[in-house]
């Protein structure tokens, strides 16, 4: 059984003609580095998938920065608009080609954090809080998952 997570990046700044160079607020640095704290107590993830974008490149920096990683790739398919059944099955696959990795790290935006959490467990779909993250069981031999719970940096403890 594996254990994926899907975060959405911390607050951004307002929204600009070139959406990929938004940058974390203060407040969205806290909330990763918040989040990051409560990822190493529980989880501990040892693979990061995470999109070009900035926000969530400093999303997935401040938020692994005390978690050594095992497998780390910037990934295109996990865009606000990428399509959400492309980036599952590239997950799937990174999964099965990295079995030493038992917990997996997904940064990313709104909608396709809600996207990817309804295709590996259909019928949920939760709205993401800025630094929130969805905790996913999947099993890899069945290819099926069970969504659990979300957590948002307001509301966990650390």
């Amino acid at each position: 059984m594996k254990t994926i997570l899907i975060m959405r990046h911390g607050e951004a700044t307002p929204m600009q003609a070139d959406d990929a160079a938004r940058q974390l607020t203060p407040t969205g640095q806290q909330e990763a580095s918040r989040m990051g704290k409560w990822l190493a107590c529980h989880y501990k993830p040892d693979a990061l998938l995470v999109s070009p974008y900035l926000r969530a490149q400093q999303t997935a920096e401040n938020a692994t920065h005390n978690i050594p990683l095992l497998y780390k790739e910037t990934c295109r398919d996990i865009t606000p608009d990428g399509v959400p059944q492309v980036a599952t099955d590239y997950l799937e696959t990174l999964i099965a080609m990295h079995p030493q990795c038992n917990t997996w790290l997904v940064v990313a935006h709104m909608p396709i954090v809600s996207y990817l959490v309804d295709q590996l467990s259909p019928g949920n779909m939760p709205i993401f809080n800025t630094g929130a993250v969805a905790v996913i069981e999947y099993d890899e031999t069945k290819q099926r998952s069970h969504y659990l719970s979300i957590h948002s940096p307001n509301n966990v403890e650390i």
